[in-house]
C-alpha cells in the first residue's frame, strides 16, 4: 500500500533543465517513489516505483518537460490514492488494455478477418485455389455476413447464404466449408469461442462427387486416333494432350511447364514444388516417345520460356490457357462425351494396375499423390526412379502397340503395276 503521509518533493525545474546525459541512465529522486530517469540520449522520463504485495512495479508517467513538475506530482498523487485502496495501477492498466484488445478483436468484421485467414493460412496453396476461395467470399459469403462482427454471425446467417445457392448445392456447401475454416482460425486466435457453420453442416444435400471418367483401352485407341485428325487444331494443343497421357501429370502442371525444367541428358522433367498440388518437387522420368515429342515441340517454342505459350495476339509471355485443352478434347468424337483432360491420369493408372506393371505405391508416386498415413509419409521418401521410368515407358509403348494394332492393314500391291 502507498504511504498516506505528505511527500516532501525535492526536484526543481532548474535541476531538471541542467541535468545532462551520461554514459549510463541515472535517476533524479523527487520523493515518495517519484523520480526522473535521465537516459543516455538526453531524454528525461517521469517514473514512479512502489511496493505492492511483495513486488516493486514501475509506472511510467511520461517525458519531461512535456509533463511538468506539478502535473507529474498530480499523477503521482492519483496513483498513490489507488494504492491506498488496494489497487495496483500496473495490473489495472493491464486489465484495461486486455479489455480494449478483446473488444477490438471481437469487433473485427468477417470480411476483414477472412482476408487475414486467406493471407496467413492459404499462402501455401496454389494461386488458382486462392483465387477461387476469394471469389466465393466476394460473390456469395461477404454480401451476407461480410460486415457483421465475427461474434455476431449466427448459424442462421450461414444457412441463409446456403439457401440462396440451393440450385448449386456443391457451391452452397463449399461456402459453408469456407466459413467454417475462417471460424476455426478465429477460435485458434481466441477471438471467438464457437463456430456458426458447424450447426448447419448437412443442411444442403450435396450430390455424390463425380470421379473423372477414365478410358478403357479401346476408347484410348479411338482418342489417340482422333488426336491424329486434329489438323485444324494448334499442334501445341495436340502435343499437350499426348504429353498429358505420357507423363500422368495434372493439366496445370503441364501447361505452365518451362524449358529449363527439362533435363535432356537424363530424360527427366522436374516440376517445381510451387506448381505441384502437394507443394513437393516432382520428377517425371520421360519415356522415349515423350522426349521425341518434346524435341519437336522445342523447334516450335524453344526460343521462349514456356513449352506451351499462348499463341494469340496479346498472349505474349503467358502460358496456354487452362481451357484450351478442355475445349479441344471436348470437341473430339470418340464415344466418351464427358471425358476431360484429368481423366488421362486415371486412364494411365488404371491400365498400369490392370496389367500389373508396377505396384500401387509406384503408381501413387507417378500421380504425385500425398501419402495419407502420416507415419508412412514421414519415413518413406523413396523415389523408385527406375520403377517409375519403366512404368511410363511401358505405358507409352503400350499406347503405340494398341494404336498400331487398330490401324487397318496396308492394301496389297497391285501386281499389274510395275515394281518401282
Amino acid at each position: 500500500m502507498a504511504d498516506s503521509r505528505a511527500i516532501n518533493y525535492k526536484l526543481k525545474s532548474s535541476q531538471l533543465n541542467a541535468a545532462k546525459p551520461k554514459d549510463k541512465p541515472y535517476l533524479l529522486l523527487d520523493g515518495g517513489g517519484l523520480y526522473v530517469e535521465v537516459l543516455t540520449t538526453g531524454s528525461k522520463i517521469w517514473r514512479y516505483i512502489y511496493s505492492f504485495e511483495g513486488r516493486r512495479p514501475k509506472w511510467t508517467i511520461g517525458p519531461y518537460p512535456e509533463i511538468g513538475i506539478a502535473e507529474a506530482r498530480d499523477a503521482h498523487a492519483l496513483l498513490r490514492a489507488k494504492l491506498a485502496k488496494g489497487v495496483d495501477p500496473v495490473e489495472e492498466r493491464k486489465r484495461s488494455e486486455q479489455i480494449d484488445a478483446d473488444a477490438k478483436r471481437r469487433s473485427v468484421t468477417f470480411e476483414d478477418f477472412a482476408q487475414v485467414w486467406v493471407r496467413e493460412t492459404l499462402f501455401y496453396r496454389s494461386a488458382a485455389y486462392r483465387t477461387q476461395v476469394v471469389r466465393f467470399l466476394d460473390s456469395y459469403i461477404n454480401p451476407g455476413i461480410g460486415q457483421k462482427a465475427l461474434h455476431q454471425v449466427k448459424a442462421g446467417d450461414v444457412l441463409a447464404i446456403m439457401e440462396k445457392l440451393l440450385h448449386v448445392p456443391v457451391t452452397a456447401d463449399r461456402c459453408r466449408v469456407i466459413v467454417q475454416q475462417v471460424y476455426n482460425f478465429a477460435i485458434r486466435k481466441l477471438i471467438v469461442e464457437s463456430n456458426p457453420a458447424l450447426a448447419v453442416r448437412g443442411a444442403v444435400a450435396v450430390p455424390p462427387a463425380k470421379h473423372h471418367v477414365h478410358l478403357r483401352e479401346p476408347e484410348l485407341v479411338r482418342f489417340w486416333g482422333e488426336l491424329d485428325k486434329q489438323s485444324g487444331t494448334s499442334a501445341l494443343t495436340v502435343y499437350a494432350a499426348r504429353l498429358l497421357a505420357y507423363t500422368m501429370v495434372r493439366k496445370s502442371e503441364l501447361i505452365k511447364a518451362k524449358w529449363p525444367e527439362v533435363d535432356w541428358k537424363k530424360g527427366v522433367w522436374t516440376v517445381p514444388a510451387e506448381r505441384m498440388k502437394m507443394r513437393r518437387e516432382h520428377r517425371v522420368y520421360l519415356p522415349r516417345q515423350a522426349v521425341a515429342l518434346l524435341r519437336e515441340l522445342h523447334r516450335m517454342t524453344g526460343h521462349g520460356e514456356y513449352l506451351f505459350p499462348m499463341r494469340f495476339l496479346g498472349g505474349k509471355g503467358r502460358p496456354m490457357s487452362d481451357a484450351t485443352l478442355n475445349h479441344m478434347i471436348g470437341r473430339l468424337d470418340f464415344g466418351v462425351p464427358e471425358f476431360a483432360p484429368h481423366g488421362l491420369r486415371s486412364t494411365a493408372a488404371t491400365i498400369l494396375k490392370e496389367h500389373r506393371v508396377v505396384q500401387q505405391d509406384v503408381i501413387e508416386l507417378l500421380l504425385a499423390h500425398e501419402e495419407k498415413k502420416e507415419v508412412v509419409a514421414a519415413y518413406t521418401r523413396a523415389e523408385l526412379a527406375e520403377d517409375r521410368r519403366r512404368a511410363l515407358q511401358w505405358y507409352a509403348d503400350h499406347i503405340d502397340a494398341l494404336t498400331a494394332a487398330a490401324r487397318p492393314p496396308a492394301a496389297p500391291a497391285d501386281p499389274a503395276q510395275p515394281a518401282a
